[in-house]
């Protein structure tokens, strides 16, 4: 966990719960420069098909939402900045109606295959697509493009990544036909084999 994420995260009230239930308290890091991402960071991002999204409301509750679109959809514009299409929906807006109170984000980019998971925080910025086209097609499949109303950019504060322990590797239609392609293979060269013994064979 990086420095700038536990700086972040280490209220005095979590601070105080950790006195309470270990008897001591971490000494809390002080907020450094912001994190970037790294090559592994950013390959990370760019291969994701989904990720959660958390904002707060102006009621104090925390809202999370699930996104997803074929891989890339989350765009790392450069080190320090994310960005994605938002396509017409249920008309609710209520992640954007958020973001107008208060623009602090969340995400969490799960690789459950591998067990790995990323943390990131971020301030978030709401664009109309109309006005910044060039980046509504940057992030948008191009199947949407006629979809996209608004283009969500974060600037990155902290990131963590968490340790594998818990997550239960689940597995996609696509990373499971992946794997199952060479089996598929090698039934259909022994099916193949068979039919041709089978033809070969004198009629009894």
């Amino acid at each position: 966990m990086s420095e700038r994420f536990l700086a972040e995260m280490l209220t005095e009230e979590a601070l105080a719960a950790q006195e309470r239930a270990y008897g001591r308290r971490m000494v809390a890091p002080r907020p450094g420069e912001a994190d970037r991402l790294g090559e592994d960071e950013r390959a990370f991002v760019e291969t994701r098909d989904s990720f959660y999204l958390a904002t707060t409301t102006s009621r104090g509750w925390p809202y999370v939402q699930h996104r997803g679109g074929p891989p890339g959809f989350l765009a790392a514009l450069d080190e320090r900045t994310l960005a994605f299409a938002d396509l017409r929906g249920n008309r609710q807006l209520v992640s954007t109606g958020n973001l107008a109170h208060d623009d602090r984000v969340a995400l969490l980019l799960m690789d459950y295959p591998a067990r790995a998971r990323l943390k990131i925080l971020g301030h978030a910025t709401v664009l109309d697509a109309r006005e910044h086209p060039a980046l509504a097609d940057r992030t948008s499949p191009k199947a949407l493009r006629s979809r996209v109303e608004r283009v969500v950019r974060i600037g990155i504060v902290a990131l963590s990544w968490n340790c594998p322990a818990y997550i239960t590797p689940r597995f996609t239609e696509a990373e499971i036909a992946q794997a199952a392609a060479p089996l598929h293979a090698r039934i259909a060269e022994l099916e193949a084999r068979v039919a041709e013994l089978v033809a070969q064979s004198p009629v009894g």
